[in-house]
């Protein structure tokens, strides 16, 4: 069998240099029927491996569980780069980053408060223990010396940025070694010299995360590492989108030529990212540096190929620089046609708040957090029912989102964005109820693993408020409640469900329009397509065709904040929002 290793200036397949021309394909941002078409762009662009992460938190939703099917199935998206002739890199993390709700560790690990993130804490130690346990069955059978695509594998994510607990380093390195893994062990940090001095250990080999100044980023990394094969794990060629930003983008000109003066250098890469994708369900994540922004549905990247798959000025230049250091194969994508296109009425259904009372409540004092009431839930919905005169509602902390609800009215939002704690009601002569939203869990920094809910308790006029009613939503839970009639109405009222059918005769990706919604989550026939917010950048939501049906569709919103217009609508084109300036 082959075998690929650490040489002293080059990566070696059977003891002959190798260049690794990768790039970034995760394939749980990919519905897995695109899967088989993304590799073979990335082969045709001229890329020889393909690279993914592995998210822990979608993989084990509860304690103890495991899921690998549908676009969880690794197993098949390994079998799937090896049958197009490429290889394959893995990083399982634990931690990934990735812009991924939690960075891709689970909540339910820190409900318990006294495990630890991102170092040697036993309990935290213990879980990873079984998470790569379970990845490493996965992949040990499918390693190039077994015969198998995978040629290197990584430890942590970009550590040095966060820690220096080396002695957690070889705690996982010992546990990828133990449960089978052969191939080269690896970590990525930025090539700042602190980053790089903690995030590594000998045995390991380092690469590098950047996306610019690769000449000078090349000399820092090889000055920490003076022997082996240089190599950009992370080649940013374009960035993500938060709500409320511009969109990012990267021209294709710099680009290319900052790429060609790696490959210069000898150097191999990994493009992060080849094809973006999109954060389905609630899976995106948020940073927080002292503002929270949560991050956008779309994981588009600005990436060589779109959101939808299709090649853009990006690919081609790209295509035409790797070009110049390997063998292109003839064959190339096909031009992509216009999306379908068309609209029907959107049905008005039942208020969220109403339905949710079928849901099981659990009483408390306090007002409990996500972690205390259902780590994975979408929503907390909190319900007192008292009378009270008119006063000022106060929080300790918003995580993230809150509709203030005065028997049965909405009177205002306040948002852990704009660090608002603070809102006046009018008398309280029923209930008040507060509808709290996940936004997304932070991915990167010190707030990694921090819990959800209304956090320091809930006031009004100074005085404590207490005893209270609470139900917790799942994602799941949404399509339940949102069962039942609509009626058509000339625009949507917040948090209500509404519906829509429409038919289509070919199952072609498409488009959904959300310019005229107003902040919510979207489903077609079942699935999560994420959330949508007219703050912007992302205008659209991208419906894989094969979550399609020919003949009759079923599209699902959640309205949260009203929407001007009653219309389920799909252009021809995506739109990700005004460009960076």
């Amino acid at each position: 069998m082959s075998r690929f290793a650490i040489g002293e200036h080059d990566f070696l397949l059977d003891g002959e240099p190798r260049r690794v021309l990768s790039g970034a394909v995760h394939y749980f941002r990919v519905h897995p029927d695109h899967w088989t078409d993304r590799i073979r762009k990335a082969r045709l662009m001229g890329l020889n491996t393909v690279e993914t992460y592995v998210p822990w938190s979608l993989h084990a939703v509860e304690p103890g569980s495991w899921t690998e099917e549908g676009r969880l199935d690794l197993r098949r998206f390994l079998e799937a780069v090896a049958a197009e002739g490429m290889h394959a890199i893995v990083r399982p993390g634990p931690y990934i980053c990735a812009e991924f709700d939690n960075g891709g560790l689970p909540a339910w690990l820190f409900a318990d408060p006294e495990v630890g993130v991102r170092r040697g804490e036993p309990k935290f130690l213990a879980a990873i223990e079984e998470y790569l346990r379970r990845v490493c069955a996965i992949v040990a059978p499918l390693q190039i010396d077994a015969g198998g695509p995978v040629i290197l594998m990584q430890v942590e994510n970009e550590y040095g940025a966060y820690g220096d607990d080396t002695a957690y380093l070889e705690t996982l390195t010992g546990m990828f070694r133990d449960n089978g893994i052969t191939v080269p062990l690896t970590t990525v940090d930025q090539p700042q010299p602190w980053m790089l001095k903690r995030g590594s250990l000998p045995g390991l080999h380092m690469t590098a995360s950047f996306g610019s100044r690769s000449d000078e980023r090349l000399d820092t990394l090889r000055a920490h590492q003076p022997t082996g094969p240089l190599m950009s794990s992370e080649y940013w060629d374009g960035w993500f989108d938060s709500w409320g930003t511009h969109h990012h983008t990267t021209t294709a000109a710099d680009a290319a030529a900052d790429l060609d003066v790696l490959l210069g250098r000898g150097a191999s890469v990994n493009l992060y990212m080849f094809h973006g994708g999109t954060n389905f369900g609630l899976t995106s994540g948020a940073n927080d540096k002292g503002t929270y922004m949560p991050i956008t549905t779309s994981y588009d990247y600005d990436a060589p190929l779109d959101e939808a798959g299709r090649p853009t000025a990006k690919y081609w230049a790209f295509r035409e620089v790797i070009g110049r250091y390997t063998e292109l194969p003839q064959e190339v994508p096909d031009e992509a046609a216009p999306a379908p296109t068309g609209e029907a009425p959107l049905l008005v259904g039942a208020p969220i708040l109403a339905a949710a009372e079928a849901l099981d409540s659990i009483e408390s004092t306090e007002v409990p957090s996500f972690a205390q009431a259902r780590h994975d839930a979408a929503f907390l919905l909190h319900e007192k029912r008292f009378a009270a005169d008119a006063g000022v509602l106060v929080v300790g902390e918003v995580r993230d989102r809150v509709h203030v609800v005065v028997d049965g009215v909405t009177v205002g939002v306040l948002s852990r964005e704009l660090h608002q704690r603070a809102l006046a009601i009018p008398p309280v002569r029923e209930s008040l109820r507060l509808l709290v939203e996940n936004q997304g869990r932070v991915n990167y920094g010190p707030r990694l693993g921090e819990d959800k809910g209304l956090v320091g308790g809930v006031s009004l006029g100074g005085k404590p408020l207490s005893d209270w009613t609470t139900r917790a939503i799942g994602e799941a839970d949404l399509l339940v409640l949102a069962a039942g009639a609509g009626e058509a109405a000339p625009a949507v009222p917040g948090l209500r469900f509404a519906h829509a059918e429409f038919a289509v005769d070919e199952t072609a990706d498409r488009f959904l329009d959300t310019s005229a919604l107003g902040k919510g989550i979207a489903w077609i026939n079942g699935f999560c397509l994420g959330r949508y917010w007219s703050r912007g950048p992302q205008r659209t939501l991208y419906v894989p065709g094969p979550v399609l049906r020919p003949g009759r569709n079923e599209a699902v919103l959640l309205e949260l904040d009203g929407a001007p217009e009653a219309v389920l609508r799909f252009v021809a084109e995506p739109s990700l929002g005004p460009l960076e300036f």
